[in-house]
């Protein structure tokens, strides 16, 4: 049986909702990771399946627990944006038979649900309550605090993989096709992934009057603070810095977007523990505790939106993450926004208006600040995609960990007491408040 899409309800998706009703009550305790790489070496322990469910136990191990007191999984079933299965590929058989399978082959190989993995951890014995977090980890995250609020869990394993097949990446399906039918072919153009924001940008540029350039203080400090994130692909694989010229000089993917603004496909899953607030007291780490959580249903006018319907989006964002958390931009220690194209990033800044950031000053605030984790106002300090890979999960394992001390050499210098991350895009995307304490 397929495991339950959330009802629009557990979204906080409008303003006007006031202080959310469970705010402070819902924490996360437990952080787990998996090995990463750059591809799968079609080994059964090297599966998706079985890197979701090293970084579950690990979460449980964790946060001080054993697996019977887990009684519900969140979990988003899709594991790639861009490297299907191939069509006419022959399953792996051999894969398949060393787990407990479902009725799809290709679980827990190119796709999860919640069945494949209570199947292959037979600790997990009183799930009950198994819901979809559909996109990335941001939708995983605010569906699973909504659920804990809402009494449907208590103690919730969060859990977010992704595969990496061999060939290149967004060269299946759809874009393998000679044509595309459906509602798909006024959108899915076989392009770069990245040309919606490069337009974007290239509008937010003319607008503002910046250049492309000025991103690459953004870029450094990303990579820096990537390449202090042990899990990471640059941190384990290619431990390279990046120089103001490399950045500057690298190819275009998507104009303005070139390749450094455009993350790493790799292969990677991580998981959290959720818990209530009381709960969460007796375990083994400092609970975070969650202050509010909130989402973005713009639809565009046209099939890429504009600067103007992405600024908006982004506005609107910030204000109810503020009303919903009973905080303001003020209050934020850090902002650990999504960056899978570094671009949006900027967008993303400006709607929060994080360190009163106003619309147009993102790249002028990267050159004259100090935005590393030593300054007063640390800019992503997980290093985000761009700094880690394609995993759309660093900054939420970074927030949690941030706050709970437990960052290493990431750890700022000013304390960590709220911050913010979430996306992935700035329009559609999923967002949550983190708090050392439940009521600030």
């Amino acid at each position: 049986m397929a495991d339950p899409l959330p009802p629009e309800s557990m979204y906080r998706s409008k303003e006007g909702l006031g202080v959310w009703e469970h705010k402070g009550k819902v924490a996360a305790v437990g952080v787990g990771h998996s090995p990463t790489t750059r591809r799968w070496d079609g080994t059964p322990e090297n599966t998706v399946g079985a890197w979701a469910i090293i970084a579950m136990r690990k979460a449980i191990e964790d946060a001080g627990i054993t697996g019977d007191q887990v009684d519900g999984i969140v979990l988003d079933t899709t594991t790639t944006t861009g490297a299907h299965w191939p069509a006419g590929r022959p399953i792996p058989e051999d894969v398949v038979n060393a787990f407990k399978p479902t009725d799809d082959p290709l679980d827990g190989i190119a796709k999860l649900s919640g069945q494949w993995l209570i199947n292959n951890m037979p600790e997990l014995t009183n799930v009950k309550f198994t819901m979809v977090g559909p996109g990335c980890m941001s939708a995983a995250i605010v569906v699973a605090a909504q659920a804990i609020g809402d009494g449907l869990a208590h103690t919730c394993l969060v859990v977010k993989g992704w595969h990496n097949l061999d060939g290149r990446y967004y060269q299946g399906g759809a874009n393998a096709e000679p044509t595309i039918s459906g509602p798909a072919k006024w959108s899915n153009w076989a392009g770069p992934a990245s040309y919606g924001t490069a337009q974007q940008f290239q509008r937010y540029m003319w607008k503002y009057g910046k250049s492309h350039d000025a991103m690459a203080p953004f870029m450094i400090n990303s990579r820096e603070n990537g390449l202090r994130f042990p899990e990471g692909y640059w941190y384990q694989h290619r431990p390279e810095h990046l120089t103001v010229e490399d950045y500057v000089n690298a190819r275009w993917v998507a104009k303005p977007a070139n390749l450094f603004d455009n993350d790493i496909p790799i292969m990677s899953t991580a998981a959290y523990l959720f818990t209530t607030a009381d709960r969460a007291k007796d375990m083994k780490q400092k609970p975070v505790y969650i202050l509010n959580h909130a989402s973005d249903r713009t639809r565009s006018r046209s099939i890429v939106p504009t600067l103007e319907e992405c600024e908006a989006a982004t506005f609107e964002t910030g204000r109810k993450l503020y009303e919903g958390a009973g905080i303001s931009a003020a209050d934020l220690s850090f902002e650990n926004m999504y960056d899978g194209f570094s671009l949006f990033h900027t967008f993303h800044l400006e709607g929060l208006r994080f360190a009163g950031i106003q619309p147009g000053e993102a790249l002028d605030y990267y050159a004259s600040e100090d935005i590393s984790i030593h300054g007063p106002n640390p800019i992503s300090p997980s290093g985000g995609n761009v700094g880690s890979g394609r995993t759309r999960f660093w900054m939420h394992t970074d927030s949690i960990q941030q706050i709970q001390g437990r960052a290493g050499e990431r750890q700022m210098t000013k304390p960590a007491l709220i911050g913010v991350s979430g996306g992935p895009m700035p329009t559609g995307g999923n967002y949550t408040v983190w708090s050392s304490d439940p009521n600030p």
